[in-house]
């Protein structure tokens, strides 16, 4: 019941278009549920190795582009580590559609609304590629798109599979390992980009509101 009411607080805040059908069960799935990924849905990312998970907060970097900061973060309650994925602006794709193995996707953070989002920028502990948070509702560009990569033979992203996303403009795969923060986000982990396959660029969608996957006539 609590997940169920939180599903709905989540789903009534974002404003989004509810199917007929009611939402999947959130936050928590019960074991042995295969539950797809879907447009519209909002997710925590969690990073495979560390369970870090995927989180950004209205505070800049002190360098690179100055853009919001995007971390990896430990606790597993916090809001500000919500995404709502999204299809490319172009696409034909609706909320509720399955998303396929080498997709290319835009992650949306609930809070700020902003994009994640990479460049040619210097993240700041590791000099490897800056991942920030950009735009708005109405201000997104390619550095916003990330390609699905699922391990594996799956064809469609579910929750229990591992997964990369590569970013389309610079070829680097989103990264994160042990190399923590010191001040202003202290004790959360550094996210980049990599030019290479590694075991810290995987990823699992953890948490989170999942839409049902709707069937198009």
């Amino acid at each position: 019941m609590a997940a169920a009411s939180f599903a709905l607080a989540l789903l009534l805040y974002l404003g989004l278009d509810l199917p007929e059908a009611a939402p999947a069960q959130s936050y928590a799935v019960d074991p042995g549920t295969v539950v797809e990924i879907t447009y519209g849905s909002v997710i925590k990312l969690m990073h495979e190795r560390t369970k870090f998970r995927l989180h950004s907060h209205d505070v800049p970097y002190g360098s690179g582009s100055g853009q919001q900061s995007v971390t990896s973060f430990p606790n597993v309650d916090d809001a500000n580590s919500y995404w709502i994925v999204r299809p490319q602006p172009e696409s034909s794709a609706k909320q509720g559609d399955p998303i396929t193995q080498g997709t290319t996707i835009r992650l949306q953070h609930m809070r700020t609304r902003k994009w994640l989002h990479s460049h040619l920028h210097a993240s700041p502990i590791t000099g490897n590629l800056e991942v920030s948070c950009f735009g708005d509702e109405n201000e997104s560009d390619t550095g916003d798109y990330w390609r699905l990569e699922i391990e594996g033979s799956g064809k469609t992203w579910r929750q229990d599979q591992i997964i990369r996303l590569r970013h389309v403009d610079t070829g680097g795969y989103l990264h994160s390992h042990d190399r923590k923060y010191t001040r202003i986000a202290g004790g959360q982990q550094e996210v980049c980009g990599v030019g290479d396959k590694h075991p810290d660029n995987l990823w699992l969608a953890a948490e989170g509101v999942y839409l049902p996957v709707i069937q198009r006539k």
